[in-house]
């Protein structure tokens, strides 16, 4: 006879104590032991314990366990959540197998040793029918679901609850998070401040919607701004600024025509405005024009700083308002959680747990599908606090996505193309650009990637691979090739651009358009979720009166508060870009990878803090040590 050593290491999160027994079977190239049950009345969370399994001879190099869990009588049935399995073998070898995931029924479920292996690296029949069992489980467990016309598709799961096993948490513990801290001067700065023509542009370079504003070097054709009704200092104008590229521009069309929410009975506003700024001599960036619907007519003028107070004032309050939405519905959720729900469900279907870009990117799923879940249902499901409180919720949230959806393109997710695209490479004090740009440079998904692929006809002969960017293409990109998303993967450079734009969308861009959210929000004239009064259709009409009069009712207020607080909240097991407390590579040179990744981020970490200390409002967004490894709020 001759022993294993069978380490198992149950992982130490809510839930994962089992009283149900468990049964292991080792699988070898040259032969396979018994179904050994792990003796143990209990294996509670966050324990170690080793095992013994015995087998008459050696069962070679061993390929794969198998585990179950089996109800107990009558014992109840329970979840069992182990991290990872170590096995060491008559010849003194070790093996490690991760897990990380839920086991809560009583089938067998299999699991491969630690070495990353792409489909074509199988060379036994073991591993091959592990693996295609291992998918074809996954494809029932993690189907599509269409949540509306013109969007991504999203996982089918019959209500929150069903996602527990996706995300590998429960409502409990997400809803116990522990409030974001940034600066905590912020509420009383914005407070303080918002009425002031520079913070009002300031917040579009590093306020929670650093994505919309763009170099002007041509004024539209439905904005009418003339040299005459801007006052550009220094004796330049309008026509002057705009060849030196000294003009930007926040075009909110996508909002254009849709019908206002009714709120507790009162009819709602929203505007779709355009916004022209000048950057100074002095570096800052100042509006110098806003027209607040699209098409321009005699009672939609076009408000500038030397308007009366309130009604430059009110202007901005109707461009906030719509940033609001524009922020919340394309930033926000369309761009980061929903293309990152995309992003985890194709992993999940179609890579199996052994592939290197399953290992790679399976920590940057963390929490995605439940949360995503739970936003469709209290946020903007039929009695979301979406529906009932923001001017833009019910019929227009859906079209207001599908119109966003339309217009994203690969470029506008990779920041360094989309910084281009905009203009906005030379911006002074742009921060989000800045910290985003170092970020994209050091991910360190290029030695990974290279390390397993050494060509590009490893790329080419990599079917999973192919079959996995294709549903992203279907489902989360309604097979549009004017996207300019990959519908294949034929070489490694391509691969490497899609597999960085995957993780920073699904960490950092959620950062950087959620976590400053109530900084920003939590004083509520700054970025109002509705207005109850029609904008001002003639100039000289507005008073503090009035302005206040178009402010939301102090319930809606609340709740739109309370909305972006908890949006803004971090997780209470929150785990840092750069962190990776679970073991899916076992080899020396992606581990020393994610090793060198982590010391990148923390010297730029260090980088953003000296900055920091510099700035009157610092930016802390994109510091790493601020930025979740995935959308998990």
């Amino acid at each position: 006879m001759v022993d294993y050593e069978v380490t198992v290491y149950t992982g130490n999160r809510v839930h994962a104590t089992t009283v149900n027994p468990v049964h292991i079977k080792l699988v070898g190239t040259d032969g396979e032991s018994d179904r050994t049950w792990l003796r143990s009345l209990v294996i509670f969370r966050g324990a170690v314990t080793t095992y013994t399994v015995s087998c008459p001879n050696s069962l070679g190099r061993l390929l794969l366990i198998e585990l179950d869990k089996r109800q107990f009588f009558i014992l109840p049935g329970d979840a069992w959540f182990p991290d990872k399995v170590e096995i060491k073998s008559p010849e003194n070898d070790i093996y490690t197998f991760p897990i990380y995931c839920w086991i809560s029924d009583s089938e067998t479920h299999r699991f491969r040793e630690g070495k990353a292996l792409r489909i074509f690296d199988e060379s036994h029949p073991l591993g091959q029918y592990a693996r295609e069992q291992e998918l074809s489980r996954r494809n029932v467990d993690y189907g599509w679901d269409l949540y509306a016309q013109g969007l991504p598709y999203s996982i089918k799961a019959d209500g929150p609850s069903e996602t527990e096993q996706f995300g590998g948490t429960d409502d409990a513990e997400i809803l116990g998070c522990s409030c974001m801290v940034t600066e905590n001067f912020f509420p009383d700065y914005v407070q303080q401040h918002w009425k002031e023509d520079d913070f009002f542009a300031y917040q579009y370079l590093n306020g929670p919607h650093p994505t919309l504003i763009r170099r002007c070097k041509t004024l539209p054709g439905n904005f009418p701004v003339t040299d005459d009704m801007v006052f550009i200092p220094n004796g330049s104008n309008l026509s002057n600024e705009l060849k030196r590229g000294n003009i930007y521009l926040c075009d909110y069309k996508h909002l254009d025509g849709l019908q206002a929410n009714t709120v507790q009975g009162i009819q709602q506003y929203m505007m779709a405005p355009l916004v022209l700024f000048h950057k100074r001599p002095d570096d800052k960036l100042m509006p110098i024009a806003i027209q607040l619907k699209q098409t321009p007519a005699e009672d939609n003028p076009i408000f500038l700083p030397t308007d009366s107070t309130y009604d430059w004032l009110t202007a901005k309050i109707f461009v906030r308002s719509a940033d609001f939405t524009e922020h919340q519905l394309n930033a926000h959720l369309l761009r980061t959680h929903l293309l990152a729900e995309v992003f985890a469900v194709s992993l999940l279907r179609n890579l199996p747990m052994v592939h290197p870009l399953y290992k790679l990117l399976v920590p940057h799923t963390r929490y995605t599908l439940q949360i995503n879940e739970q936003a469709r249902d209290t946020l903007i499901g039929p009695k979301g606090s979406f529906t009932l409180f923001a001017a833009s919720g019910g019929e227009s949230v859906t079209k207001i996505l599908a119109r966003s959806q339309s217009s994203i393109t690969y470029r506008s997710l990779c920041i360094h193309e989309d910084i281009a695209d905009r203009d906005m490479q030379d911006v002074p004090n742009f921060y989000y650009r800045d910290d985003g740009l170092q970020i994209w440079n050091i991910i360190f998904v290029q030695g990974v990637i290279k390390y397993y692929y050494k060509s590009d006809d490893d790329i080419q002969r990599d079917s999973e691979l192919q079959t996995y960017i294709g549903d992203i293409f279907e489902h989360g990109f309604l097979s549009q090739p004017q996207s300019g998303i990959p519908q294949s993967f034929t070489t490694v450079s391509e691969l490497i651009k899609f597999t960085t734009m995957v993780m920073f969308t699904s960490s950092c861009q959620h950062a950087a358009v959620n976590s400053g959210q109530f900084d920003y929000g939590g004083w509520m004239p700054n970025t109002p979720p509705t207005l109850q009064r029609p904008p001002p259709t003639k100039k000289g009409t507005t008073s503090e009166a009035t302005m206040l009069q178009t402010l939301p009712v102090i319930n809606v207020t609340v709740q739109g508060m309370a909305v972006v607080w908890l949006l803004s909240r971090q997780s209470s097991d929150f785990v840092p870009l750069g962190h990776y407390p679970e073991d899916h590579f076992t080899e020396e040179i992606p581990r020393q990878l994610q090793k060198d990744y982590k010391a990148e981020l923390d010297k730029l970490s260090t980088t953003i803090n000296n900055r920091n200390k510099t700035l009157e409002i610092p930016y802390t967004y994109l510091d790493p040590k601020n930025v979740e490894n995935s959308v998990a709020i």
